[in-house]
């Protein structure tokens, strides 16, 4: 998969806006997860991981609009910009992460996850600390320390 991936750090006080996932695939060829974590063998264990809100950049977008519009398809919320923070990768693709300020709304689980939410590829919308990063296995791993330093300095 190619392409840039733009993603939304929304902060609440000592808290971060994440996506708890569940998702498991029939064979680990067919499992994003699988192939990141190099799993072998006939069947998809399956994982349990949180991500930030965020996705591809269409063709001809900015990032910056793409995760505005992502943000919000995802979870309903409105927000602009107030500064890009680092950039990434997220499994197979670049990613740009940018912290949102001036948010609107409730978080409520919407768009393609919501429709595609089920028993083998849940979605579900937490807010989480600093020290429920490791526990809930924010993914990419990368951007744990990062995202902890921001909340410590949120606090």
């Amino acid at each position: 998969m190619s392409g840039q991936r733009a993603v939304a750090v929304v902060v609440d006080g000592p808290r971060v806006l994440l996506i708890q996932r569940f998702l498991k695939k029939p064979t680990p060829d067919a499992c994003i997860m699988c192939r990141t974590l190099g799993v072998a063998g006939p069947d998809c264990p399956g994982h349990h991981y949180a991500v930030l809100p965020g996705g591809h950049v269409e063709d001809g977008e900015a990032a910056e609009a793409a995760v505005v519009r992502e943000l919000h398809e995802e979870t309903t919320l409105d927000a602009r910009i107030a500064r890009p923070l680092w950039t990434g990768r997220h499994n197979e693709r670049a990613a740009v992460y940018f912290l949102m300020t001036d948010v609107v709304g409730t978080p409520a689980l919407s768009g393609p996850e919501a429709a595609k939410n089920g028993p083998e590829n849940s979605f579900e919308l937490v807010w989480a600390t600093v020290e429920d990063l490791d526990v809930i296995g924010l993914h990419p791993a990368e951007v744990r320390e990062p995202l902890a330093r921001l909340l410590a300095g949120a606090r």
